[in-house]
């Protein structure tokens, strides 16, 4: 946590460069602002040289017997120096140091992943710490370490070499690896190993599926001589052609006349239509009605008589 400003009794920070009246002690040798050597001179006598240049005398080097002084701008030689520190640290580069972790007796898809994952850390152009962890009885075969750490320096020898050979600390060995200079220099491909995989199954895709169009270009070929067999025959393929839809009509009918009789058989006995009675000739109408006349005039004439009494 930091200290509050009223209780920090540390004094404020100062330029550590001595200019000017800070110069203490009693002689100087100067060097005017065209970086010519005036001589030894009083600290006085310097400090009224620059003074009359409108310039600082400013002690750059200190350890000298007597000190050098220069004559110059001081606040225009602190800005210059600020961006001579600020270009060199654009231009450095700065590796950072991960650690990834292994076991003597580690599987071979753990092994794998984490190789994986040290050829990631050294693709992005940092070093890599690998570390094996002994427990136990696994210590007295520190042979075991050193073989997973060969093999894997053997396996990533493109990207990375081996800054620190395998040393035991303890009951852990380390390993330090540096990207090489391939991959530093940006000769080398920046993409992960999923990434080359699924562009390696891209390209099989596309190599295979460029077959095809070759195939679809030998059906063309096919075609003139059907066309030329269709020409040959359009009376036959007419007349054809009535006669299936003569008897595509016909087939048609029939089902629909085996529909109708399908239907009519699978309704129910209360549903299906009764066949009408035959209507007896006038001759028989007295015969059946018993020798007398038929019944149907009688009520004409009863119906047409109570339509006639409401108009009465």
């Amino acid at each position: 946590m930091p200290v509050p400003r009223r209780f920090d009794r540390r004094p404020p920070e100062r330029d550590a460069t001595r200019t000017n009246e800070r110069i203490r002690v009693p002689e100087v040798r100067l060097i005017d602002d065209e970086g010519q050597q005036v001589g030894v001179l009083k600290t006085a006598d310097a400090l009224a040289f620059a003074q009359e240049r409108e310039l600082d005398l400013v002690e750059v080097a200190p350890d000298a017997r007597p000190p050098v002084c220069r004559v110059l701008d001081y606040s225009k030689y602190k800005y210059e120096q600020a961006q001579k520190q600020k270009a060199a640290r654009k231009h450095q580069q700065q590796i950072t140091v991960r650690e990834i972790k292994f076991r003597p007796k580690i599987a071979e898809h753990d092994y794998d992943t984490k190789k994986n994952h040290v050829e990631r850390f050294l693709r992005h152009k940092d070093k890599v710490k690998i570390t094996i962890m002994f427990r136990g009885r696994e210590v007295t075969h520190p042979e075991r370490g050193t073989a997973i750490l060969d093999r894997l320096a053997e396996e990533l020898s493109e990207l990375g070499v081996v800054e620190q050979r395998p040393m035991q600390e303890g009951r852990n060995m380390t390993m330090l690896m540096a990207p090489s200079k391939a991959v530093l220099a940006g000769r080398v491909a920046g993409e992960a190993p999923a990434t080359a995989t699924v562009a390696a199954g891209a390209s099989a895709e596309a190599a295979a599926t460029g077959s095809a169009p070759a195939a679809e270009a030998g059906a063309p070929a096919s075609a003139p001589a059907a066309g030329s067999a269709a020409a040959e025959g359009p009376a036959a393929e007419g007349s054809a052609a009535e006669g299936s839809a003569a008897q595509g009509s016909a087939a048609e009918d029939s089902a629909a006349e085996g529909d109708a009789e399908g239907s009519a058989a699978q309704a129910p006995a209360a549903e299906r239509p009764r066949p009408a009675a035959p209507r007896p000739a006038d001759g028989d109408a007295g015969a059946a009605n018993g020798g007398q006349a038929p019944a149907e005039p009688v009520l004409a004439e009863a119906a047409a008589k109570d339509r006639a009494a409401p108009a009465a």
